[in-house]
């Protein structure tokens, strides 16, 4: 027998298989991590119910003042195109409060490479991958916790309670997962916490007032309308309000997204934001894999 079946055949010895194997091989080792990081961010958002509220304060302004308002205005002048303008509003104002959550996972992530913890992830032996789904998992599930808040007082906008509500969850999800994709993928290109939260700053405010979430995304001007039709986020708003039960308003001709004359299927636009999330998850797997 040679020497290399005696260690394979030997009791209580590691097989020839398994030998030098590193941990992150094994199987199971991209769910650990997952599940760490998913539940530190439970924990962090546990232990900070002042940032749940504050969270929800800029969506009910816009909600209530910005939509009760300029409903209130259209009546006075006897614009009837849009009957409640607080439901054509709320769609916009969900996916809006999803976004600072799904974004706080980016800027956790700069501090962490700040304070020294962005070391121990990255000599941990647990795969890129898991570490980045995890963390993006935990910003996603963030953003859903807040858009369930803000569902739970739909009833303002005149949103009805039925099982729908169930598929606007999920979709609520998916958009916080996109946040949170590309939240990452800035953080791990910008090292500096300032200028992250001057590029976050910049970029989400456009994102929403270039997405159809306060005026109907067609018959726009050349440029507008353009922008708004590239701008991802306004598949997003549409899918949502094409998906909520409400007021008629919400799925009338002149609220609907309109592509030439082609008007695309809810299915379609959460694939595209299914897509957009896959590739930064991808580019930021790849980046943090990079990151010194």
């Amino acid at each position: 027998m040679s020497r290399t079946d005696t260690v394979l055949d030997a009791p209580g010895t590691t097989t020839g298989a398994t030998v030098g194997r590193p941990p992150a091989d094994r199987p199971g080792s991209v769910l650990k991590p997952v599940s760490l990081l998913w539940r530190r961010e439970m924990t962090r958002l546990r232990h900070n119910p002042v940032r749940l509220a504050m969270g929800l304060v800029t969506p009910l302004l816009f909600l209530v003042v910005l939509g009760t308002g300029l409903d209130a205005a259209s009546s006075s002048l006897g614009k009837a195109q849009l009957n409640d303008y607080r439901a054509f509003l709320f769609p916009g104002v969900l996916v809006m409060s999803v976004q600072a959550p799904a974004i706080a996972v980016g800027i956790s992530l700069v501090w962490d490479r700040r304070l020294g913890v962005l070391r121990q992830m990255l000599v941990s032996p647990f795969p890129r991958s898991g570490i980045v789904l995890g963390l993006a998992l935990g910003g996603a599930t963030t953003g859903g916790i807040y858009a369930l808040m803000l569902l739970s007082v739909g009833g303002i906008a005149g949103i009805r309670y039925t099982p729908m509500l169930l598929v606007v969850v999920l979709e609520m999800l998916l958009v916080s997962l996109m946040f949170t994709a590309l939240g990452l993928l800035a953080a791990v290109t910008i090292r500096q916490v300032d200028t992250f939260q001057i590029v976050v700053n910049l970029s989400l405010m456009p994102l929403m007032f270039f997405s159809g979430a306060m005026f109907p995304p067609n018959g726009l001007p050349g440029w507008l309308d353009a922008v708004v039709k590239l701008n991802p986020l306004t598949y997003g708003v549409d899918a949502v309000r094409r998906t909520l039960p409400g007021p008629d308003v919400l799925t009338s001709e002149q609220t609907r997204l309109m592509l030439g004359d082609w008007n695309p299927p809810v299915s379609a636009e959460l694939g595209l934001l299914a897509a957009i999330t896959a590739v930064a998850l991808g580019l930021a797997t790849y980046r943090f894999s990079r990151t010194q």
